[in-house]
């Protein structure tokens, strides 16, 4: 392998090692501009993406541990990665994508897990994450405060009958 493209693939094997996450698309059709509109959709999502010979990124992959590509990675493709939250950077292809048909979700890796087109669709129509958060934190803290609204409610009652009586008296 050439110089340059050895240093293009160690490239890429610290963008797959510094990102939790990888999603491959088809990019074919896009201009240049819509190019660049998805580039700042996938940064407002804590991602990005790049443009990426499938033969150095086959051996990217390889060498960052990942299962073998093989026969995945044909066409014009671009990969995105990012730091944060594969559901975000789903959701701006997925959006991306029903506005402008363009680009198709190829398959992605979580980690070493393969995810299928579909699974991506799945993942792009979850909440946020810190709305998941935030859902799984009010589902955890119900419990308590019924626990201490059932362990009040028998001594605010019986203040309320002693308050009674002594309206009464």
């Amino acid at each position: 392998m050439r110089t340059e493209k050895k240093f293009i693939s160690a490239e890429y094997v610290a963008r797959l090692n510094n990102s939790p996450f990888f999603i491959v698309v088809d990019y074919r059709g896009l201009s240049v501009g819509q190019f660049t509109e998805l580039r700042k959709r996938l940064r407002a999502s804590g991602a990005e993406i790049h443009v990426v010979k499938n033969n150095i990124f086959r051996i990217a992959a390889k060498e960052a541990g990942l299962a073998d590509l093989g026969d995945s990675l044909a066409g014009q493709l671009a990969v995105v990665t990012g730091k944060k939250d594969i559901a975000a950077a789903a959701k701006a292809v997925k959006t991306y994508q029903s506005e402008f048909e363009k680009p198709k979700l190829q398959f992605g890796y979580i980690g070493s897990k393969a995810l299928s087109a579909e699974e991506l669709r799945v993942l792009a129509d979850l909440p946020p994450l810190d709305v998941l958060q935030g859902r799984i934190l009010g589902l955890l803290q119900a419990p308590a405060q019924k626990l201490v609204a059932l362990i009040n409610t028998p001594g605010e009652q019986i203040a309320r009958v002693i308050k009674a009586k002594s309206e009464q008296a």
